[in-house]
C-alpha cells in the first residue's frame, strides 16, 4: 500500500508494511467526533502501540479532558477521514502525511492555522527538525505539527560490487554515468529498480530536480506556478534521467519488477545489482532477508550526490520528513485546547522518542540523537546515525511528490513517470502533460 510504505522504519521487520492493519475501525470509547476531543489513526505495530501509549499518558494526566481514539486500517482510514472532514464531522486531531492532503484541508478551511501556537511554544518548535515543517506549511503558515518518524530516500550500494570493478561510490552525477559501463562490463546491473511500482522511479526525479535546479523548482510546482514543469532545470533533469536509462543504468526488465515484493532489494543484496535508490524503510528487510549482507558489513549507503554545475544543495534530501497532526477548525474551543495540550506534551516527549528509537526509527525530534548510544548492534547504530544526520542536516527535506501533490496531479505524475522511464514520451511531452494538471 503506497501510503504505508513510508510510515516507519523497522530494523527487524520483513516487509515494513505494518501500518496496514487487518481490522477496524476500532474505538476505545463509544464517542465520536463532536463528543469531546477525538483522535483517529492507523492500526499496525509498532506505531499503534506507541500512539496509544501517548494517549494513555495524556489521559492519565488530564482526567477532566480525555482524548478519545478510533483506529482504522490504512485504506479505510483514508476513505473515512476524507468523507468525515468534508462533512465537517472529522476528529479533533487529524493524523496524516501533510503535503497535498493537508493543503486540500487548508483550501477548504477545515484545519486550524497553528502558526501562533508554535510562536507561543518556540521551545517545542525548536525541538523538531526544521526540515520537517515543509510538508506542514501552506502559504507560509503552519497547519500541522510534525510527529513520529523521519525516513529519507537513500542511495544504497553493495561494497562487494565496487571492489570487483575497483571503483569508489559515486560523488557526482558524472561519476554515476561513468560507473554504468564499468558495471555492465562486469555483468552487474548498475542499479536495481522496481519500476512497475512507478513511485520508485519518482525518487530519481525528485533528487535530479533538486540537485540540478534547487528545491525551488518543485516548490514552484507545488505552489501552482504556471508551466512549472517546463522550467529549464526540470527539462534538463528529465533529459538526464533518460540518458541514464538509455545508457543501460538499470537492470534489464526493470519495468516489470515490483517494489512491494522486495524483488528490487533482493537484486542488490544477492549481488545482481550494484546500487539502489530507495527508502530508508528497506534497511530492515535487507537485514532480515539478505543473509550476511548487512551483518557482514557489505551494505553501503549515502545521500544522493550532486550534479556538476547544479544549483541544488547536496545536503538536501527527499522522502518522508515526518507524519503530521492537524487540528480541525470545526472542533469546539475546548476540544482545540485539549488537542494543543496533547501536541505540546505527549507527541515528542521523552517517552515517545524512546519508543520510536527502540522500534528502529529516528523521531522527528532532535533528541533522537541522545538515544542512539543505547543501540548495541553496531550496524544498526551506524545506520540510525546516518538517518539522523541526513534528516538533521538537510536544509530542505522535500516530501515525496505523490504525497505533496493533489491526488489528481499525483496519478497523472505516476502515469507519466512510467512512460518517461519506458522512453515512450520525451521530456517536453512529460512537462506538457504535467503542466496541464497544475492546480487540479
Amino acid at each position: 500500500m503506497k501510503a504505508s510504505r513510508r510510515t516507519f522504519l523497522s530494523l527487524a521487520a520483513v516487509g515494513a508494511l505494518a501500518a496496514c492493519g487487518t481490522s477496524g475501525p476500532k474505538s476505545s470509547t463509544p464517542g465520536a467526533a463532536g463528543d469531546g476531543a477525538t483522535y483517529w489513526f492507523l492500526t499496525g505495530q509498532p506505531q499503534q502501540a506507541i500512539r496509544e501509549a501517548q494517549v494513555k499518558r495524556f489521559n492519565d494526566a488530564n482526567s477532566a479532558t480525555q482524548l478519545k481514539t478510533t483506529t482504522f486500517q490504512n485504506d479505510a482510514f483514508k476513505q473515512k477521514i476524507k468523507t468525515a472532514i468534508g462533512a465537517g464531522q472529522g476528529p479533533t486531531l487529524i493524523w496524516g502525511w501533510g503535503g497535498g492532503g493537508l493543503k486540500s484541508y487548508v483550501d477548504a478551511g477545515q484545519v486550524e492555522d497553528l502558526s501562533d501556537f508554535f510562536g507561543q511554544n518556540t521551545a517545542l518548535k525548536d525541538s523538531i527538525f526544521p526540515s520537517a515543517f515543509g510538508a506542514a506549511t501552506v502559504g507560509g503558515k503552519i497547519y500541522a505539527m510534525p510527529v513520529e518518524t523521519t525516513t529519507p530516500i537513500v542511495l544504497f550500494y553493495d561494497k562487494r560490487a565496487f571492489e570487483k570493478i575497483g571503483a569508489q561510490p559515486p560523488q557526482s552525477w558524472g561519476d554515476i554515468m561513468d560507473l554504468v559501463p564499468k558495471f555492465n562490463a562486469a555483468k552487474i546491473a548498475p542499479f536495481s529498480l522496481g519500476g512497475q511500482s512507478r513511485w520508485t522511479n519518482m525518487m530519481w526525479l525528485e533528487f535530479l530536480f533538486d540537485r540540478i535546479g534547487g528545491s525551488e523548482v518543485f516548490q514552484n510546482i507545488f505552489d501552482g506556478g504556471a508551466n512549472g514543469w517546463s522550467d529549464p532545470s526540470a527539462l534538463k533533469a528529465l533529459d538526464e534521467m533518460q540518458k541514464l536509462i538509455k545508457a543501460g543504468g538499470f537492470i534489464k526488465g526493470f519495468s516489470s519488477i515490483t517494489a512491494d515484493s522486495n524483488a528490487d532489494q533482493a537484486l542488490l543484496f544477492t549481488g545482481k545489482a550494484a546500487m539502489m535508490l530507495h527508502g530508508a524503510w528497506t534497511y530492515g528487510n535487507m537485514k532480515s532477508s539478505g543473509g550476511d549482507f548487512v551483518t557482514g558489513g557489505h551494505l553501503g549507503y549515502m545521500n544522493f550526490p550532486g550534479v556538476d554545475g547544479g544549483k541544488g544543495d547536496p545536503s538536501d534530501t527527499v522522502g518522508n520528513p515526518g507524519q503530521y497532526l492537524a487540528i480541525s477548525s470545526k472542533a469546539s474551543a475546548a476540544d482545540k485546547e485539549t488537542a494543543k495540550k496533547f501536541l505540546a506534551n505527549n507527541t515528542i516527549d521523552d517517552a515517545s522518542v524512546d519508543a520510536w528509537v527502540k522500534s528502529g526509527s529516528i523521531s522527528v525530534a532532535k533528541s533522537s540523537k541522545d538515544r542512539l548510544a543505547g543501540i548495541t548492534d553496531k550496524n544498526d547504530a551506524e545506520w540510525l546515525k546516518f538517518v539522523y544526520d541526513t534528516s538533521a542536516n538537510a536544509k530542505v527535506f522535500a516530501q515525496s511528490w505523490d504525497q505533496a501533490l493533489s491526488p489528481t496531479q499525483a496519478e497523472t505524475l505516476l502515469d507519466n513517470i512510467a512512460k518517461l522511464f519506458q522512453l515512450s514520451i520525451s521530456p517536453q511531452q512529460f512537462a506538457d502533460s504535467m503542466n496541464a494538471v497544475i492546480g487540479k
